[in-house]
């Protein structure tokens, strides 16, 4: 029988809670139950039923449906899916002369039921009623309801817990939250909650420790295991996901153990209940943040309220004792707290009732004529699953303001406050709200903390941490440990040359190729730039030693240009040995070309040029090396050899072989010439700005040419070194060919071998040295003689005619 019924035209249903369920068992036959029994009032429910009531009357009293009137029947379950069940089945199939005075006219068939308050019942009966194609709607929150395969017929204007979850999910994301456990209600709401949970933590890489479930009618031994793991966890942070009552028994236990620590994030089973806001639980619960239903104020639902007298309801038994506390139902003030009794719910039904008036206007098709007058089809006509088909189309605004509409799986657009735990100076328990989640808004605008101060377990302001490992810092990377979840992790600090400047990052960042990361590892700096420059050290002592050479070369010439007409001068090729003394001297200056900054001009002009200036000097040497030569075979009787290697043959020679080193070095420009290059393979920390030898075979041709002439020359001075004469030049030829040679040999590997701009250092040594070597073999002795030994710088002397000390 209905607990409360009145006739109209369009019929609804309801299915409410009204009292709590106890089945008795007989001893002797455990498995044959007794009766259910029905006990404890429901106050909420008896709320929700009462705002329903208000909803139809103030339709009826409308002009939402002109000429046509809202019944309803409303059913009492007693918690109980078998008798939510039946009473499905009576409001579709029982006959109206059993529950009122009015005469029965037509089968007891309700258009559309609202019903119930938990997820597991409405399963049962929107299965149950799916076929006959009359829509659910109401509080039930369970995602599984949103498949449409299963539940077709089903609507509800409460967001659905799929959302739910993902909000719990930004919410622990967003206080920095990664290790965290779960507890869930052994029913569907709880189990499909905490699922859709976990699913969504895991996009944003946050990992469950434990996920356990609370069996409130199951033995005690069940209640201690699950606060035995919660003991053992590491994780401070418990997201549950669990009816008021359920979370009770886990509450009680916890408080018998004193495990008081834990941070709690919970879903709206619990979040705002008055019941379980009590001194004992908050040593638990304070602090706690969670979800919860936006609850709006519904207009003259309050009065509406206040002017009901429980004792005209029949079988009121009950009802009157909680009254009295019923009434000191208050909505949320405007310092976003509220105290005492909530009317938690009661905009849903609303809601509801509303969808329901609206489809059926929709159907009726409801219109205003010229004169403002609205006017509708016949009611009588209706079936349930025309209420159905139109309920997909409905879109209206309630009286508060607040848009209705379903999206393609029967739910409405979720819309959440965040709620926090908070005491308040009188020691009352309060409900702060500290934001709201807006699944209709666009993905990282959905989740809006409002500028309120959080209080956390403790009455602490500071937010808890709660992590597996303690967080990388930048200049580290995350590496998950073997065997364990994501967010058990080892911070490895990154490699020479990659950085991480954010907090958590599971990889280094390469820097480019002209930066380096800095000692922390957390930013990318410009590396240093590295060449051999005029201002440092080593470049000042090379500078200083190839002006030095040049010094000497220009003494040494003003020296024999003095002395030119001395036998010593003249008997030694003058021509070749001033020619000999101008290449020295570009020797020595072209080392200057490879002390700064590479470019493109210097690069070309300091290989071109050393290549050009050795050969023109080693090619003077192998001119009088080969002079000596012929001037001794010359002296052989019926011998005319001399007349081939004159002055003007041997300018020509020098300029062959010359010329041959030009074409080289014209060549190498012209198919790849050297460039300015920026090395950064060799160091990981700086940049070697040097030259690149753009092509190596024709750097080779350059330096085999040299080193082919070089060797020539060593030969033929090797063999006059012995020919009879006081001052026989091919000795000091060999001598500084011999030093020449050696140190070029020498040259290759420390080439190689030498770091960034020591390279070009070990290049300008080598220039200095050999230049040197031919300067001082060659020249010195015979400046020695012109200037400290005058006598000897006779013909006679030179001819061997004169008995003399060995030089």
């Amino acid at each position: 029988m209905p607990l409360l019924s009145k006739a109209g035209d369009i019929m609804i249903g309801a299915i409410f809670s009204f009292h709590n369920t106890i089945e008795e068992f007989n001893p002797l036959f455990n498995a044959l139950p007794k009766p259910i029994t029905c006990t404890d009032v429901n106050v909420k429910e008896f709320l929700f039923a009462k705002t329903m009531i208000f909803a139809i009357e103030e339709i009826n009293n409308s002009m939402l449906l002109p000429g046509a009137s809202l019944g309803y029947k409303i059913y009492d379950d007693c918690s109980s899916i078998p008798l939510a069940t039946k009473a499905a089945m009576d409001l579709v199939n029982g006959p109206e002369g059993t529950l009122s005075d009015v005469s029965c006219i037509k089968p007891s068939t309700v258009h559309a039921i609202i019903g119930m308050s938990d997820s597991s019942p409405t399963i049962a009966v929107a299965k149950s009623l799916g076929p006959l194609h009359i829509p659910v709607s109401y509080y039930s929150t369970c995602a599984c309801l949103s498949n449409k395969h299963d539940f077709p017929t089903f609507f509800r204007t409460i967001p659905s817990d799929y959302y739910q979850s993902r909000a719990l999910a930004q919410l622990v994301k967003h206080f920095g939250w990664t290790w965290v456990g779960a507890v869930s209600s052994d029913n569907d709401y709880g189990k499909a909650g905490i699922t859709t949970f976990i699913e969504a933590l895991q996009n944003e890489e946050i990992c469950i420790e434990y996920s356990e479930v609370i069996y409130r009618n199951s033995p005690r031994d069940k209640i201690l295991k699950v606060v035995e793991t919660m003991k053992k966890a590491s994780s401070k942070v418990v997201v549950a996901f669990a009816t008021f009552i359920d979370l009770e028994y886990l509450i009680n236990e916890l408080l018998l153990q004193n495990i008081t620590s834990l941070q709690w994030v919970g879903s709206e089973g619990w979040i705002y209940n008055e019941y379980l806001a009590t001194e004992e639980n908050y040593k638990v619960l304070g602090g706690a943040v969670g979800i919860n239903i936006m609850n709006p104020v519904v207009p003259g639902l309050q009065k509406f309220l206040m002017k009901f007298i429980p004792t005209n309801i029949p079988n009121n038994t009950g009802l009157e004792s909680f009254w009295e506390s019923t009434m000191n139902c208050t909505s949320a003030g405007e310092d976003n707290t509220a105290n005492g009794n909530e009317c938690l719910g009661s905009e849903t039904v609303y809601r509801a009732v509303y969808a329901i008036a609206y489809s059926v206007r929709h159907f009726l098709k409801c219109q205003s004529n010229q004169h403002g007058n609205y006017s509708c089809g016949n009611a009588m006509n209706i079936e349930p699953w025309q209420v159905l088909d139109n309920m997909k189309h409905v879109n209206f605004t309630t009286s508060y303001g607040e848009t209705v509409y379903f999206d393609e799986n029967g739910d409405p657009a979720a819309r959440y406050e965040l709620i926090n735990w908070q005491l308040s100076k009188e020691g009352m328990i309060k409900f702060v709200k500290i934001g709201v989640y807006d699944a209709s808004l666009q993905e990282g605008q959905q989740f809006v903390m409002n500028d309120i101060t959080i209080m956390w377990k403790g009455n602490n302001k500071k937010v808890p941490r709660s992590a597996c490992s303690q967080s990388c810092f930048p200049g580290t990377r995350k590496a998950v440990q073997k065997g364990k979840p994501i967010c058990c992790f080892d911070c490895i600090p990154c490699a020479e040359g990659e950085i991480t400047n954010i907090t958590d990052s599971p990889d280094c960042l390469k820097c480019p190729i002209e930066y380096k990361s800095n000692d922390l590892k957390s930013q990318c700096i410009l590396k240093e730039i590295e060449f051999l420059a005029f201002e440092e050290t080593t470049g000042i002592l090379l500078v200083f030693f190839s002006l030095l050479g040049t010094c000497f070369t220009m003494a040494v010439t003003m020296v024999f240009l003095y002395y030119r007409d001395t036998p010593i001068v003249r008997a030694n090729n003058s021509e070749l040995s001033f020619l000999l003394l101008f290449s020295l001297s570009l020797c020595f200056l072209c080392s200057l070309t490879f002390v700064g900054q590479p470019s493109h001009w210097s690069c070309m002009l300091r290989h071109t040029a050393f290549g050009i200036t050795f050969v023109l000097c080693i090619s003077c040497v192998l001119g009088k090396t080969i002079v000596v030569l012929m001037a001794f075979r010359a002296t052989l009787p019926g011998n005319n050899i001399m007349k081939w290697f004159g002055p003007r043959q041997q300018r020509f020679c020098v300029f062959i072989l010359t010329f041959i080193q030009i074409l080289i070095c014209a060549l190498w420009i012209i198919v790849s010439p050297p460039f300015p290059s920026k090395n950064t393979e060799h160091y990981k920390d700086r940049i070697i700005l040097e030259c690149s030898l753009g092509s190596t075979i024709t750097f080779c041709a350059v330096l085999g040419y040299i080193g082919l002439l070089s060797t020539m020359c060593f030969i033929l001075a090797f063999l006059a070194r012995k020919l009879p004469d006081n001052f026989n030049e091919a000795k000091f030829i060999t001598f500084s060919m011999l030093i020449f040679c050696a140190v070029w040999i020498t040259f290759i590997p420390a080439y190689i071998s030498s770091p960034g701009k020591y390279t070009v250092a070990v290049e300008i040594f080598a220039i200095l040295a050999s230049s040197f070597g031919l300067l001082f073999c060659i020249f010195v002795p015979k400046c020695y003689v012109i200037l400290l030994k005058p006598h000897k710088n006779t013909k006679k002397f030179l001819m061997g005619k004169v008995q003399s000390e060995s030089l």
